[in-house]
């Protein structure tokens, strides 16, 4: 159920336009979400991967004109699943990152669904796939 899809969950969205955090907090409240934390710059990010556990997270790719690649290599080190999210398409992302889910800008609910319950899913052993 799409609704109940976010619960117990802890979610980093780093974005730096407010009116685009306002439609995810929106978006993720919808899906169960209660434990939302937002950043808007890269070190802002980075701190808070440092202090807290997070299950998922989305990014914004330019972050006042910065790339969010060191927050994106913090969360890799530790885990955490995560999606990129861009206007400029699958060509905006690179060091390596091109294979994580990505959102071009504007999604709506069902993208964000979609990628969110990709990210969510037990991922099977290789091997072990029937």
């Amino acid at each position: 159920m799409a609704d109940l899809l976010l619960t117990n969950t802890d979610i980093l969205v780093v974005e730096d336009e407010m009116l685009v955090m306002m439609a995810i907090e929106d978006m993720l409240t919808d899906l169960g979400c209660t434990s939302i934390t937002f950043a808007s710059s890269i070190d802002q990010a980075l701190e808070l991967i440092e202090a807290n556990r997070f299950d998922l997270a989305t990014l914004d790719v330019n972050l006042h004109g910065q790339r969010s690649y060191p927050v994106a290599h913090a969360l890799v080190l530790r885990g955490v699943p995560f999606a990129f999210s861009t206007g400029y398409g699958e060509h905006g992302v690179s060091e390596g990152l091109g294979d994580r889910p990505l959102l071009s800008k504007p999604y709506n609910q069902q993208q964000f669904v979609d990628v969110l319950s990709a990210m969510l899913a037990p991922s099977v052993p290789p091997g072990l796939a029937a």
